[in-house]
């Protein structure tokens, strides 16, 4: 397909994405989270490899991957590991400690990439990083507020709906798609369309013991409550897992997931991710998709518990893309 017939793809994908998640707000989450996310995550790093993460210097991956374990680490050991590993005091200790500067460590990581992208020589490099980093300390430590929101919603919802959004746009400067351009209207109006909608959450209930069971064993009941404070501060104590605030909230986060997914295969051919799958690489990918598979439909807590490096990892890595991408839509506006 061409780029316009992708775009018109991509348009119908939104729209069904919306629609199921307006119907079927967690178990679209869940399924979209458990199915297409563990092949999003290995495709996606496989690709990055091959473009060099668009790092001019492929050396500071080490400190990506390293920032990936650490803000990874404390959530695991919370979660309830088989050997109750979690009440140990030192696994209780580590992760109150690391918890206490995940936020640090996911800014302190973009602050790094605008370093890595804008800067060529170490030494400018330098003195933009220690100013910057110092700086970043400085606004995180006095803005509790902000140190809250960057650890929430920067591997998650400005990863899959923010970024995605950068990214169309970025596409459709280049490719001046009216259907593109339709794409991008529909992604942001998704927001406004379920924040307005009239939920009923009688319609929503029951909900089967097993879907429940598997949405609590993740983290995400975090991530709704950090929607629910920072956008309806004075209704956020109401916006419970069911209630009508919630449910809208749990709407939205099923279709940033979903389509975030559904975008990125649904444009193998523009952004070339598989050309360079060998056979070997293939094979590895397979393998760790249907063992991720394996684990969520075994138990959904040992497969979200399996998969959060991997998860956190992706996110770290796409960090100089996403700078790029940033900076290549600055240009384009610029110089209209």
């Amino acid at each position: 397909m061409n780029s316009k017939e992708i775009d018109i793809v991509n348009v119908i994908l939104i729209i069904v994405s919306l629609a199921l998640a307006i119907n079927l707000p967690f178990q679209l989450f869940l399924f979209s989270y458990a199915f297409l996310g563990p092949l999003h995550y290995a495709t996606e790093i496989n690709w990055l490899k091959e473009k060099n993460y668009f790092l001019k210097e492929t050396k500071w991956i080490s400190l990506f991957i390293l920032c990936s374990f650490l803000v990874a680490l404390p959530m695991f050991l919370r979660l309830n590991l088989p050997g109750q590993i979690n009440k140990m005091s030192w696994a209780i200790t580590t992760a109150e400690v690391l918890s206490k500067f995940s936020d640090e460590i996911l800014l302190m990581a973009i602050v790094t990439t605008i370093g890595l992208i804008y800067f060529k020589k170490t030494t400018h490099l330098l003195l933009f990083l220690i100013p910057a980093l110092v700086a970043t300390y400085w606004i995180l430590n006095y803005f509790p507020d902000f140190a809250l929101f960057t650890a929430i919603f920067v591997p998650t919802l400005i990863h899959v709906y923010l970024f995605t959004l950068l990214f169309m746009i970025y596409g459709t400067l280049n490719s001046k798609s009216k259907p593109g351009i339709i794409a991008i209207i529909l992604v942001i109006a998704a927001p406004f369309i379920i924040m307005m909608s009239k939920v009923n959450p009688a319609e929503y209930l029951p909900l089967k013991e097993s879907v429940v069971n598997s949405y609590n064993s993740t983290s995400f009941g975090f991530l709704n409550y950090g929607v629910a404070k920072f956008l309806l501060p004075a209704q956020h104590a109401n916006a419970g897992m069911l209630s009508a605030i919630g449910i809208k909230i749990q709407i939205f986060v099923a279709f940033a997931y979903t389509y975030h997914y559904l975008n990125w295969f649904s444009k193998t051919s523009i952004i070339g991710w598989n050309k360079n799958l060998s056979k070997s690489k293939l094979i590895a990918i397979t393998s760790i998709w249907i063992l991720s598979i394996i684990l969520y439909l075994y138990n959904y807590k040992v497969g979200f518990i399996a998969l959060l490096f991997l998860s956190l990892v992706h996110v770290f890595l796409e960090f100089p893309l996403n700078i790029t991408s940033i900076k290549g839509i600055l240009a384009k506006v610029q110089a209209k």
